[in-house]
């Protein structure tokens, strides 16, 4: 049986005993469009009025295939200007040079780590001398280590709740 979405007007190939004679609801796979399908009534006369298919002779032209990788074809069709292969060696070679010294993601999240851990580790050794010198901020440095143990331990604990 042909099925046609009323919306978008794609057709469909189900099979006849899919439909039942209640009907039953089709969605199109294209539009999302749903409906109830009710099955094809076939009359008699419908049926011997057509006559048996016969093979006509069928005239091919020759069509040229487009060949889908060519320069006039990329640039038609898509819009993309294909250079000369040898420029773009040149470029790929400096590419390829860049990528090999270039730091990642990764790289950078763990020489940030490295530079916060030292930094934390010589303001304790110095947070005596700085206290003396400077009172008032040895308030703001017990805040500071009061909020990174705070982080912490909610890190510890969060990470013990999803081991368990």
């Amino acid at each position: 049986m042909l099925l046609n979405c009323n919306s978008c007007q794609k057709k469909f190939v189900v099979p006849d005993s899919a439909v039942t004679k209640s009907g039953r609801l089709v969605q199109c796979g294209s539009c999302g469009n749903k409906w109830t399908q009710y099955p094809e009534v076939v009359s008699l006369q419908q049926i011997v009025k057509k006559k048996p298919t016969q093979k006509k002779n069928i005239v091919r032209k020759n069509i040229k295939k487009k060949m889908l990788y060519t320069k006039e074809y990329l640039q038609q069709k898509h819009g993309l200007i294909i250079k000369n292969p040898e420029e773009n060696s040149v470029k790929n070679s400096s590419l390829n040079n860049e990528e090999t010294s270039a730091f990642g993601f990764y790289s950078y999240m763990i020489v940030l780590i490295v530079l916060l851990i030292s930094m934390f580790g010589i303001l304790d050794l110095s947070k005596e001398i700085i206290v003396f010198k400077y009172p008032a901020t040895e308030m703001y440095i017990e805040y500071l280590y009061e909020t990174i143990e705070i982080v912490r331990i909610t890190l510890t604990e969060l990470i013990n709740q999803f081991k368990n």
